[in-house]
């Protein structure tokens, strides 16, 4: 992402303005006052464009900025931005959350270039390093943080500085959710190696509730983790011999997938999906959605055959 957007036009906006805006009374500084423990309070901020160079660019050079675009109209909002604060407050000021109105602030909304919300971006010296649309689940987000601390925690200073420090006064410590019993019975079956129990059980989770994006995830894994075990390594040879048998085709994509070939197995399903039409041409790129799944969103092996997919469909 980075240099697909723009920053620039707000952070000359507000150098152009002879003394820095002040601060709203209610958010102290990330790093708190002079000879003063930070508060938890402190990594959330909220951010207008007047304040967007001071609060989003100038500590994007020390810690990552997480920015949050959301409206007050926005449901999906309010089911994404508490579960982000409840997440700052534990990186204790290793990242600040920034929160931005885009009905009282379209600028920034321009430079973001959003076209739906909530989208979250990730701020790194003054540049979007990456971003998501819509709402994660908590242990997603937790996840998809980390990642980003771990790879930045050697050029960034300020992030081991801030995981040094105690907790911040008032923040509260995590506790840890109670286990969900359909979740263990599907992971026990799991262990035991019981796959067709284990996916019985993440199916009968999302008949009940079909949203449940984390039981949805670990369906497709299961599902995945049962052809892989039984996949024949001439499966690729079998399917090179018969270009136009789609059963050969999946088998041979599940077969490099199980490999570690992961474009392999990608490109190997668009040329199927090109090549074919009707029920085949459906079965093909179901099965390579469903390979889709077992990567994250942002994966650039799936944007790259998400954007070949789509060629071959239209």
């Amino acid at each position: 992402m980075a240099g697909a957007v723009d920053l620039s036009g707000l952070k000359a906006r507000a150098e152009q303005r002879s003394a820095p805006p002040a601060r709203p009374a209610a958010q102290p500084p990330a790093d708190g006052a002079p000879g003063q423990a930070p508060t938890a309070g402190s990594f959330v901020i909220d951010v207008t464009e007047d304040t967007f160079q001071t609060e989003v660019l100038e500590r994007s050079m020390t810690v990552p900025v997480v920015v949050d675009l959301w409206a007050e109209w926005c449901q999906p909002c309010k089911q994404l931005s508490p579960t982000l604060e409840k997440l700052a407050a534990e990186g204790n000021g290793s990242w600040i959350l920034a929160k931005v109105d885009v009905d009282a602030n379209p600028r920034i909304a321009q430079m973001f270039q959003v076209q739906s919300i909530p989208t979250v971006y990730v701020v790194v010296a003054q540049q979007p390093v990456t971003s998501f649309s819509g709402v994660q689940p908590e242990e997603q987000l937790r996840g998809w943080i980390a990642q980003i601390l771990d790879a930045l925690r050697d050029r960034m200073p300020g992030i081991a500085e801030a995981e040094a420090r105690g907790p911040a006064e008032g923040a509260a410590e995590p506790v840890p959710e109670p286990e969900d019993p359909r979740f263990t019975a599907a992971e026990d079956a799991l262990e035991q190696g019981d796959y067709d129990a284990a996916i019985a059980a993440y199916e009968q989770i999302l008949a009940a509730e079909p949203a449940n994006a984390e039981a949805q995830a670990a369906l497709s894994q299961v599902r995945f983790m049962a052809r892989a075990e039984s996949a024949d390594p001439s499966a690729i040879a079998a399917a090179d011999a018969s270009p136009d048998d789609v059963a050969a085709q999946k088998a041979a994509a599940d077969a490099e997938l199980a490999g570690g070939q992961v474009e392999a197995a990608f490109d190997r399903l668009v040329k199927t999906v090109q090549r074919t039409a009707g029920e085949d041409r459906d079965a093909a790129r179901e099965h390579l959605v469903s390979l889709f799944e077992l990567f994250a969103p942002d994966d650039p092996r799936v944007t790259t055959a998400r954007r070949a997919l789509a060629r071959a469909l239209y």
